[in-house]
C-alpha cells in the first residue's frame, strides 16, 4: 500500500540555501499556539465534549472543501451525509468514508490533500493513503480512535495548541455555550463569539422578516422599524462584547457603502416588510447597512471583517435541496477602493476602527487591498481565504501585499473552517508557506534572518492578536 508522505521539507523551496533558512524559520513557529480569529466550529461541541459520532461526521460531511470536490467528480452530496430536501442521508459513516477513499485521487495536488494527510497522520496515526482497498480498515482505526478520551473535543483543543477560537454567530443567539465555557474552570482556552448579521442587511433575503422577529425577541426591541433594527443590533453587539466578542463578520456581494438618510432608510425598511421593495432599493438598503456596521464598530470597538465578492449559493437547485454552505459559493470580480470610499472617508483614520478586507478575487490584493492597507490605519489585508487558501495562492498573496503594505498590515492566518480537526493542518501549511517566502527574502538579502524570524513569530502571534484585539 502507498503510505502517506509527510516530508519534513514540504512546501519549502528546492533551492538548498532557501530550504535551510526556511527550516530554521519554521522551527521557530511550528509549535506556537494557534490563534483562530475566524471560523465556524460550534461552541456547543466544546461545551458538551461528547465523542464524535463517527469518522465521516467529523472529517467529511461538515467540510465543504471536501464535499465540493467529490461532488464535482460525480458524487452526490446525499451520499456524503447531507440531508436533501429535509430528508436525512441514508448513507452510514462507513459508506461515506468508502466514497471518500475510493475518490482520493481527486484531491491530489490540492490543499485538501495536504490537510488530510496531516490530520490522518498526526492526529490519528494513520500511515496509509486512503483507497477503496483499505477504506474499511482505516475507518475502523479512526472509529476506535474517536471513542477514546484523547479524541474528545476538549482534549483535541488542548493537543492542537489552540489558544483562541472564534465562532460565527447570529445576533439573536443566546451565546449560552460561550458563557458556560467561560465560566468552566476546567476549560482554559478562549472561545469567542463573532457577530454575523448579513441576513439583516437584505430585505429580499429569504427569512428576513422571521430574522427580525427573532432579533426583536432576543433584544426586547421592536425591529419593525429601521431605527428599531439599528437599536437592536447595537444592543446585541454589546451583549456579544460582554460574552467575549472582539469582532463581527460581514459577507456581501459588493463593498458598496453609501449611507442613506434616516428617512430614506426607514422608507425602504417599510417597503421590505410590505414586500414592495425593488432589487435596486434592496441594494441601496444593504450598502447603507454596511456603512452603519462600520459606524457601530467605531463606537464599540468590534473589529469589522468584510468578505466581499462572493456569489453565494451559485447553484439554485443545490441550495434548494441542501441549503447554504454546501460548496457552491463562487468568486466574482470585486472592488474595494471606490465602494468603500464613504466608510474610509469618515472612519479610515479613526484609531478605534479595524477593517479587515478579504477577497476571493486575488487581483484585488495588489490592485486595491494592499494600497488601502498601505495608507489607512484602519485597514488590514485579510489572509487568503476560500479558493485562495492554498500554498501557491498564499505565496502570491505575500508577493502582492508585502511590497505595498508590509507584514504589519496583514491579519495573520484565518482558517475559516467547520472541520475541527483540520485547524492545526491549515495553520501548519500557512506557517510553512510564510517560512518559505521569508527565506526567499533572506536569500536575496532583502531581510536579515533575524528580522525574518521576528516576522515569522509575529505572523502567528502579534498580528492576529493586534488585528482582532484577541486576549493573549
Amino acid at each position: 500500500m502507498t503510505q502517506l508522505s509527510l516530508h519534513p521539507d514540504r512546501l519549502f523551496s528546492s533551492n538548498p540555501t532557501e530550504r535551510d533558512i526556511a527550516r530554521r524559520l519554521y522551527n521557530e513557529v511550528s509549535a506556537a499556539p494557534i490563534y483562530s480569529p475566524h471560523g465556524h466550529v460550534e461552541a456547543s461541541m466544546l461545551l458538551d465534549n461528547v465523542p464524535f459520532p463517527d469518522p465521516a461526521a467529523l472529517l467529511i460531511t461538515p467540510d465543504h472543501y471536501v464535499t465540493r470536490l467529490l461532488h464535482a467528480n460525480g458524487v452526490e452530496l446525499h451520499e456524503l451525509g447531507l440531508a436533501r430536501n429535509g430528508v436525512p442521508s441514508p448513507a452510514s459513516g462507513r459508506d461515506i468514508w468508502r466514497r471518500f477513499s475510493e475518490n482520493w485521487n481527486v484531491f491530489l495536488g490540492t490543499p485538501v490533500m495536504e490537510w488530510f494527510e496531516m490530520e490522518l497522520s498526526h492526529v490519528f496515526g494513520v500511515t496509509d493513503v486512503p483507497s477503496a482497498a483499505n477504506a474499511d480498515s482505516i475507518y475502523d482505526q479512526l472509529a476506535a480512535a474517536i471513542e477514546t478520551d484523547a479524541m474528545r473535543p476538549r482534549a483535541l483543543f488542548d493537543s492542537f495548541g489552540i489558544r483562541v477560537l472564534a465562532t460565527t454567530d447570529d445576533p439573536a443567539d443566546d451565546l449560552a455555550a460561550h458563557a458556560a465555557l467561560a465560566a468552566d474552570p476546567t476549560f482554559t482556552g478562549h472561545v469567542l463569539p463573532t457577530l454575523r448579521a448579513d441576513v439583516y442587511m437584505n430585505p429580499l433575503a429569504v427569512g428576513w422578516k422571521s430574522k427580525l422577529d427573532a432579533l426583536s425577541e432576543a433584544s426586547g426591541i421592536d425591529c419593525g422599524t429601521y431605527h428599531g433594527l439599528l437599536t437592536a443590533l447595537r444592543a446585541r453587539r454589546e451583549y456579544f462584547i460582554a460574552h467575549g466578542a472582539t469582532a463581527t463578520d460581514t459577507g456581501v456581494l459588493d463593498a458598496g457603502s453609501d449611507p442613506l438618510t434616516p428617512h430614506d432608510a426607514e422608507r425602504l425598511h417599510s417597503a421590505g416588510l410590505a414586500g414592495t421593495l425593488t432589487a435596486d432599493e434592496a441594494t441601496a438598503y444593504r450598502r447603507n447597512m454596511l456603512y452603519r456596521f462600520a459606524e457601530m464598530s467605531v463606537d464599540d470597538g468590534l473589529v469589522m471583517q468584510l468578505h466581499a465578492g462572493v456569489i453565494r449559493n451559485h447553484h439554485q437547485p443545490t441550495f434548494d435541496a441542501y441549503g447554504p454552505d454546501t460548496g457552491h459559493d463562487l468568486p466574482d470580480r470585486v472592488s474595494f477602493t471606490r465602494p468603500l470610499e464613504p466608510i474610509l472617508r469618515d472612519f479610515g483614520t479613526d484609531k478605534t476602527f479595524h477593517l479587515v478586507l478579504f477577497t476571493v478575487d486575488e487581483s484585488a490584493f495588489s490592485r486595491e487591498i494592499a494600497p488601502l492597507a498601505g495608507f489607512y490605519p484602519a485597514v488590514y489585508a485579510g489572509a487568503p481565504w476560500w479558493f485562495l487558501d492554498s500554498p501557491a495562492a498564499m505565496l502570491r498573496f505575500r508577493e502582492s501585499v508585502t511590497e505595498t503594505a508590509g507584514f504589519a498590515k496583514t491579519s495573520g492566518f484565518i482558517d475559516d473552517t467547520r472541520a475541527f480537526c483540520s485547524i492545526p493542518a491549515r495553520h501548519d501549511m500557512s506557517r510553512r508557506v510564510d517560512a518559505s517566502y521569508l527565506a526567499s527574502l533572506v536569500a536575496k538579502h532583502q531581510l536579515t534572518e533575524d528580522s525574518a524570524r521576528d516576522i515569522a513569530i509575529s505572523l502567528v502571534s502579534t498580528r492576529p492578536i493586534t488585528t482582532f484585539r484577541l486576549p493573549e
